[in-house]
């Protein structure tokens, strides 16, 4: 399964592409981040980032994309911000026929290190080590993404597993 992961923000917007099976090795397949200027219109700066997340989508064609979870922060204007970057994005990979899922921070931290209060620092430890790198990619939101990702491949699998053997049994997941 190769997983687009984003972890969305309209001045930085990591983006990290993983490869991997449950009970199998990861591999990143790449990683970068998406900036904008905070001086630019609203408008421009979801664009620019809808365009740059396409051209990841057409060239690394992933099977799903994973986004942080919106999440109550004391922040509204972060949240506006980050909720209309996920929205655009959600948009963008559901005209390709890529699925998306949604993971809060606290899933994607206990998936990645067994602890959902884990640190940005131990977050960052564990995806070089469950990535084999030398060190943690830079900002800290393309590591994010790459956690977005990896939290993806192994919960998004056994969900994939779930649905379809419910679908299979006459019955469809609420």
């Amino acid at each position: 399964m190769r997983v687009l992961g984003i972890d969305p923000g309209l001045t930085r917007c990591g983006v990290g592409v993983v490869e991997g099976a449950p009970g199998r090795p990861l591999a990143m397949v790449d990683v970068g981040v998406v900036t904008t200027s905070s001086t630019d219109e609203l408008g421009e700066r979801l664009v620019a980032i809808e365009s740059v997340v396409c051209k990841w989508l057409d060239r690394t064609r992933p099977d799903a994309l994973a986004i942080e979870r919106v999440f109550s922060q004391q922040n509204v204007k972060t949240v506006m911000g980050v909720a209309q970057v996920s929205g655009v994005l959600i948009a963008a990979a559901t005209r390709r026929g890529v699925p998306v899922a949604l993971h809060t921070p606290s899933e994607v931290k206990a998936a990645v290190t067994g602890h959902g209060r884990a640190d940005k620092a131990q977050v960052a430890a564990m995806v070089v080590k469950l990535l084999r790198l030398s060190e943690a990619p830079k900002p800290v939101d393309a590591s994010d993404a790459l956690a977005l990702a990896i939290c993806h491949v192994w919960r998004g699998a056994a969900q994939q597993r779930i649905d379809a053997a419910l679908l299979a049994a006459g019955g469809a997941r609420k």
